[in-house]
């Protein structure tokens, strides 16, 4: 099984809707656009923060799903179905993005075969250690529990902000979830680290660089979508064309498209001599 979590949007905005009495009800999976054929079904949602639903997937066949969320608005309001969902399955496999993304890129059919799945995988795993080494960092984050822990007062104090609870860590910080013990202490989820499957630039580098190590490799998925430059007489040899030049229309983006992600590495300046007392303060006080 793997979770999935779902923010409801309503009326074009994203919407909580437990507060005014409603409830994230269902999660169907179909196969298709067309949803017309259940494959199986989850429900209903766990509220894991404001706005946010987390949902308990069966196990299902890898491969492309479309899905339809109920959910009620508020008491007594009819429901409402979101239709604008198509989960990649199974999560959780520490990729930045699915075999089928690729695929897409690639224009080969769904579903993949396992040994198509197996093989697009392992490109991706290669493009995302390529940006590993670069970033300095990984970008799968690391998921870590913090139990019966009192947030920092505020006045309207927001318990989604890593800065409203005591974690110190060198690293990116995020709140997943947090649960009230009922005694003024919570438990916490953090999430840390970089999550690069919520980064554009990351998923698109990844994306096209598997897609293209695929379509390049002898007998790799998609490597029959090669365009043909010239054939030669009774088809004794056929001549490829190369990967559009960095620039160009269609060329794979390059690693410095990242730099803004990268992990900047940090010197503490020099202190200043701190004159004898009593012609300093007693306290020395870093900015």
């Amino acid at each position: 099984m793997s979770a999935y979590d779902y923010e409801p949007m309503y009326g074009g905005a994203h919407y909580d809707p437990e507060p005014a009495g409603g409830q994230v009800t269902s999660l169907v999976l179909y196969i298709g656009p067309d949803r017309t054929t259940e494959v199986a079904a989850a429900g209903p949602g766990t509220r894991l923060r404001p706005g946010a639903y987390r949902f308990t997937l069966p196990d299902v066949a890898p491969g492309r799903y479309w899905a339809i969320v109920t959910f009620t608005p508020s008491g007594g309001a009819q429901p409402v179905k979101d239709q604008s969902l198509r989960l990649d399955l199974p999560l959780g496999l520490g990729l930045v993005a699915s075999p089928e993304t690729v695929a897409d890129d690639l224009g080969v059919p769904l579903p993949l075969t396992p040994a198509q799945r197996d093989a697009v995988e392992t490109a991706i795993r290669k493009a995302q250690s390529d940006v590993v080494a670069y970033l300095r960092q990984p970008v799968i984050p690391r998921l870590v529990t913090r139990t019966a822990i009192t947030p920092y007062w505020r006045p309207h104090e927001d318990l989604n902000d890593a800065e409203s609870w005591p974690i110190e860590v060198d690293d990116l910080v995020q709140v997943s979830a947090y649960r009230d013990r009922g005694d003024g202490t919570y438990d916490v989820d953090f999430i840390i680290g970089l999550d690069g499957a919520a980064e554009d630039p990351v998923v698109r580098y990844v994306v096209a660089h598997a897609a293209e190590s695929e379509r390049q490799r002898p007998g790799g998925v998609g490597s029959q979508s090669r365009r043909v430059s010239s054939v030669s007489a009774e088809g004794q040899s056929i001549s490829y064309e190369s990967t559009p030049a960095t620039g160009q229309a269609g060329a794979p983006p390059t690693i410095d498209t990242l730099s803004p992600l990268k992990r900047r590495l940090f010197q503490p300046l020099n202190r200043p001599t701190r004159e004898p007392w009593p012609y300093s303060s007693a306290r020395y006080r870093s900015r």
